[in-house]
């Protein structure tokens, strides 16, 4: 029978990193889950999506082998959440191959940190893997099945799947490769010599993915061999702790099982709900991570999602009769799994639970506003059955996102309502007016993630870099810590957010702008340089979400012909090379923007 060596998820983590250090792989922090310049998802959903500049086209400051733990938010299954496996924050193990190392080492790597008495020490006899089976575009890797043998898998614990199953792609055109998947037995009896995945995939369970990218593929669908091969490969951390500590849920493991055991204590014995407690710890561990990368709860983009699930959460708690507060006692539990793990935790806590309890708050006035609109709704189905004779026994989709959207009343909650009162909920619908919302959302998150940027014309450009200057007139006539808070630049004016405690007087503008107008008659030259994002910490260079950024940074330094140096500025987007005709700065108008954030609209007259 298996015999399972005991890890925790730290162990687990830990062990990972350091077996990839000592095959040379420099270890990098966690990026954000909030992804930088990529509007096509809400949060980063795999550990290789921040990889996939370096893994394209850039060179990584640190060099051709890197690894991590990934945070990660994938919503596409929160229904699904609170069963034996799924998550909507989770841990993804990766390490990768810029150019350097190819099949070879990776398998035998994997095999190796997954067998080895000196790491995971899985027994072989319940590892099974598959490959490539080949078709018209790319033959059968067999190269990646020898290598298997090579190591010491059986030539029957190897399986030959579909593209479907064992490819992967960036998109329709650029790098793509087959994979290697490896599975680990978690049957309740012992796998005959002859089983594997292909024939008992009930019985094994996905554990880690070695991906070779070693094709590219054209506009016309054609593939031609990568002249740099990269390897990307991932391991769920959750996953593959419940599988060595021989557990059929990720929720029986020690990232969970202390929390469910409070959140029984909490709600008591006879209330207490086994999926309903899951949805909590699971929302609730997510709410913390995202909080801590710079969102709140909201009613666009990621804090829309964010908001719903925490209401979601506490939804699940009053189903268990608990109506008083909760998130804060579960996130502190969570922080103090993770305070050491990810700095942003450790550096946010306050803000943190400051967000989850003025977000429980609210949620509590939203369920009285939330009820007393829906009463009014009914009522006057009522009034419209006593006019006309024709009864109306359905709420419309809009209606129920309408409450939603603007009360916080969850759909389950309106469906469970309507049900007593013999009502029934157009649920397509709202799930229809849901993703139009989402779609809207994402299609604003596009500029955001821009950076504020409407294009990169000539205009815009020069606006941009007349923010800039424009941040550093405000921190040397105000006197410092003025920190952007958002902006909007089109090709006709900048829009800029900041923090402030009031009202900007225009004597104040006026220097702000006298700032911005010598640095361009200054004829100042903007120089890019990358240096450690601690560096640019240490050195104070002016920053605007610096958890955002990677482990090296783009510094902008705009520096005058007299030698003066204007700003010193983190960012990412588009600038002049040079002030010299980009005109006379204007600041057209200050106004308030949100409580304690003001805004100022600016142009450059030519």
């Amino acid at each position: 029978m298996k015999k399972l060596m005991k890890f925790t998820t730290n162990e687990i983590r830990q062990k990972f990193l350091e077996f990839m250090e000592t095959k040379g792989h420099f270890i990098t922090q966690s990026a954000p889950l909030i992804p930088e310049n990529d509007a096509s998802v809400l949060f980063n959903v795999a550990g290789m999506q921040p990889m996939v500049p370096y893994l394209l086209w850039e060179s990584h400051p640190k060099g051709k082998r890197i690894a991590n733990s990934q945070k990660c938010v994938r919503t596409n299954d929160i229904d699904e959440v609170g069963d034996d496996t799924h998550l909507t924050f989770f841990e993804m193990l990766g390490n990768w191959s810029l150019g350097d190392f190819f099949k070879e080492e990776s398998i035998a790597w994997s095999y190796e940190f997954l067998t080895s008495s000196d790491w995971l020490n899985l027994d072989p006899k319940y590892i099974a893997v598959t490959v490539f089976e080949g078709d018209e575009d790319a033959p059968r890797d067999e190269e990646a099945a020898d290598i298997w043998k090579k190591v010491g898998m059986p030539e029957s614990r190897i399986s030959y799947l579909d593209k479907a199953e064992n490819w992967w792609a960036a998109g329709d055109t650029g790098p793509c490769g087959p994979d290697s998947e490896i599975f680990y037995w978690v049957g309740e009896w012992e796998p005959t010599a002859e089983s594997n995945v292909a024939y008992d995939e009930d019985n094994w369970m996905e554990i880690w993915n070695n991906v070779f990218m070693e094709y590219v593929r054209d506009s016309e669908w054609k593939l031609s061999a990568l002249p740099n091969k990269n390897i990307d490969t991932g391991m769920g951390l959750e996953r593959i702790t419940a599988t060595l500590n021989g557990v059929k849920s990720v929720y029986e493991t020690d990232a969970f099982a202390d929390v469910l055991l409070k959140i029984k204590e909490l709600v008591g014995e006879e209330n207490y709900n086994e999926k309903w407690a899951r949805i909590i710890a699971d929302h609730v561990r997510m709410g913390t991570h995202i909080i801590a990368d710079g969102i709140c709860p909201s009613n666009v983009d990621q804090g829309y999602v964010l908001r719903r699930l925490l209401r979601r959460s506490i939804r699940e708690a009053y189903k268990m009769n608990y109506e008083e507060n909760i998130l804060v006692d579960i996130s502190k539990m969570f922080a103090d799994k993770f305070r050491d793990v990810y700095s942003s935790v450790k550096e946010n806590e306050e803000k943190i639970y400051a967000e989850l309890q003025k977000e429980e708050e609210q949620f509590a006035k939203a369920l009285k506003s939330g009820l007393k609109e829906f009463d009014k709704l009914l009522k006057g189905f009522q009034i419209a059955f006593e006019r006309s004779g024709k009864k109306i026994d359905t709420i419309a989709g809009p209606k129920a996102f309408k409450l939603y959207d603007t009360h916080g009343f969850p759909l389950e909650m309106t469906v469970e309502l309507a049900t007593e009162r013999g009502y029934k909920v157009d649920e397509e619908g709202f799930n229809k007016a849901f993703e139009e919302h989402q779609a809207k959302s994402r299609a604003g998150a596009e500029k955001k993630f821009a950076g504020g940027l409407a294009d990169d014309s000539e205009a815009t450009t020069e606006l941009h870099t007349a923010t800039h200057l424009m941040l550093a007139g405000l921190n040397h006539v105000i006197g410092g810590g003025v920190h952007q808070k958002g902006s909007n630049i089109t090709p006709e004016r900048l829009r800029f957010d900041f923090n402030a405690d009031g009202k900007v007087q225009r004597d104040v503008l006026d220097k702000v702008e006298e700032f911005v107008n010598e640095a361009i008659q200054d004829e100042t030259s903007v120089v890019m340089t990358e240096i450690p994002k601690q560096q640019a910490i240490d050195e104070w260079v002016e920053w605007s979400f610096w958890e955002k950024y990677p482990d090296v940074v783009k510094v902008y330094t705009m520096t005058g012909k007299s030698g003066k140096v204007y700003s010193r500025e983190l960012c990412g987007g588009p600038h002049v090379e040079t002030t010299k005709d980009m005109g006379t700065f204007k600041i057209k108008k200050e106004e308030a923007s949100s409580s304690g954030v003001r805004r100022i609209k600016a142009v450059l007259n030519k």
